[in-house]
């Protein structure tokens, strides 16, 4: 489909790697295409416990979509339908992952990609890393669903004060009004991030998964829960091996083995 996107496993951590460096990782419709396709194969992998998003190149994590694709692909009605529908997939696949998504930002993280970034459940970024949507210098209003993942990581204020103003936010501002949650020099980058989700690797998959999406839903208005579903997640984790591993790790003061059943 394309080589621009990279799919890997590894020690758990299952990658998705923005390959576009020339273009600062722009995405195109085929990268978002292929995207979708690497986080549905890493969904389904037992053997992926965490998923690690981030671009090549060092300039930029992801850039929004490829603006030269426009005047070919959203030329008609029909291709405007169809390019919307293939990239908020590709938004909305990182988001709805069952399993934390971290993104490894380095450089610039803006318009499109900023909404990627708050789309992951976890934000790590280097020292050298520029955030900005600049919608408001384009013209264009941010989609809904961009929108309420960035109320989610900075709140409601902050949220309107990124739009309106479409200022830019280096790494310090980004740690301090919440948009990320570690800073670290550009060397230190991709050690800091592999440790990370070697940490998470290593918690019990079933109790991961259900804090994650107990995270996710009590975040609607309490009348649109889901507790059943919610139950479900605790009842998984109560009535696993992995919960009688745990417990049983603790009192022999060890490290515990865990399988995810």
């Amino acid at each position: 489909m394309t080589d621009k996107i990279i799919g890997d496993v590894k020690d758990g951590i299952g990658w998705v790697i923005y390959n576009n460096p020339e273009r600062r990782n722009a995405v195109s419709l085929a990268m978002a295409e292929k995207v979708t396709e690497v986080i549905e194969s890493h969904n389904t992998n037992d053997d992926v416990r965490v998923v690690v998003i981030r671009g090549e190149g060092g300039k930029s994590f992801v850039a929004g979509q490829d603006i030269s694709e426009f005047e070919e692909l959203r030329s008609t009605p029909d291709g405007i339908e169809r390019y919307e529908r293939i990239t908020n997939a590709m938004y909305q696949g990182v988001r709805n992952c069952p399993k934390p998504v971290v993104a490894m930002i380095e450089g610039y993280c803006m318009g499109g990609g900023m909404a990627l970034a708050c789309a992951c459940d976890i934000r790590i970024c280097s020292d050298n890393s520029i955030f900005a949507i600049p919608a408001g210098r384009l013209g264009i209003a941010y989609r809904p669903n961009f929108t309420r993942w960035v109320v989610e990581t900075v709140g409601p204020s902050t949220t309107k004060e990124i739009l309106i103003t479409a200022r830019r936010y280096d790494a310090e501002e980004a740690l301090q009004i919440g948009l990320v949650n570690r800073v670290t020099s550009v060397a230190d980058l991709p050690g800091y991030v592999q440790e990370y989700a070697k940490s998470i690797v290593e918690n019990a998959p079933l109790s991961v998964r259900a804090s994650k999406n107990i995270v996710n839903m009590v975040g609607d208005s309490p009348g649109e829960w889901d507790r059943d579903k919610m139950q479900e997640f605790i009842d998984a984790c109560s009535g696993s091996e992995d919960y009688i591993e745990g417990r049983r790790a603790f009192m022999e003061k060890r490290p515990p083995d865990f399988k995810g059943k």
